[in-house]
């Protein structure tokens, strides 16, 4: 990396750092783009060419989180399902306490579920989380029958990793800590897995070769 694209990066980050500092104590909405840039010390336009929406400024992992489940299976073991592939991402992110899968601490959880606004950016990114896995499913999978499975498998994978995520955001609202999170997803991932096996059985997207 060069010293002008070092300096972007550092830039960059000082933003989001300051942002996320901002929101965590002001709230999401009370927060001005005015203010971001009076803590990071830069202009209102820079903070805007590098986060061109104000929910990124916030939620600047999505692309690495609507990704997610779609390079998995992409990019899993030869041999391996993508349901196993993605049980097994899950699991390493679940052991690497990654925000990705929603470890992101009480006050930004609290912040993110107080703001109508991220709230529904969350949405938004769980759906095009769903629909890159579609088509990746879509892309592997020679001539599905129906046409619709890679869709449908899709949906029912999305659908528990949603619940997942959701459930790693209450117990750290709740008060428990990375750790007990962590103990207590395993055995629940595990059953979700095993719901996901039985429903998918056979299905020609989850057994995409």
């Amino acid at each position: 990396m060069g010293l002008r694209e070092s300096k972007k990066q550092e830039t960059r980050q000082t933003i989001s750092d300051c942002a996320t500092r901002l929101f965590t104590e002001q709230g999401f909405e009370q927060t001005t783009i005015a203010e971001i840039a009076a803590a990071a010390r830069v202009a209102k336009k820079t903070v805007t060419n590098y986060f061109p929406r104000k929910e990124e400024l916030a939620l600047d992992h999505h692309e690495a989180f609507t990704q997610g489940l779609a390079r998995a299976v992409a990019e899993r073991e030869p041999g391996d399902e993508p349901l196993t592939a993605l049980g097994r991402s899950f699991r390493t992110a679940l052991l690497d306490h990654s925000p990705v899968v929603g470890f992101t601490g009480p006050a930004f959880a609290r912040m993110v579920t107080d703001s109508p606004t991220l709230s529904a950016r969350l949405r938004e990114l769980h759906d095009q989380r769903e629909e890159s896995l579609a088509r990746t499913l879509a892309a592997v999978t020679p001539n599905p029958v129906p046409a619709i499975a890679p869709r449908a498998a899709a949906a029912l994978i999305a659908a528990a990793d949603r619940l997942l995520f959701r459930r790693i955001q209450e117990l750290t609202l709740a008060g428990h800590s990375d750790d007990e999170i962590e103990a207590t997803l395993i055995p629940e991932a595990e059953h979700l897995r095993t719901l996901l096996a039985a429903a998918l059985a056979n299905h020609p997207a989850a057994a995409a070769p």
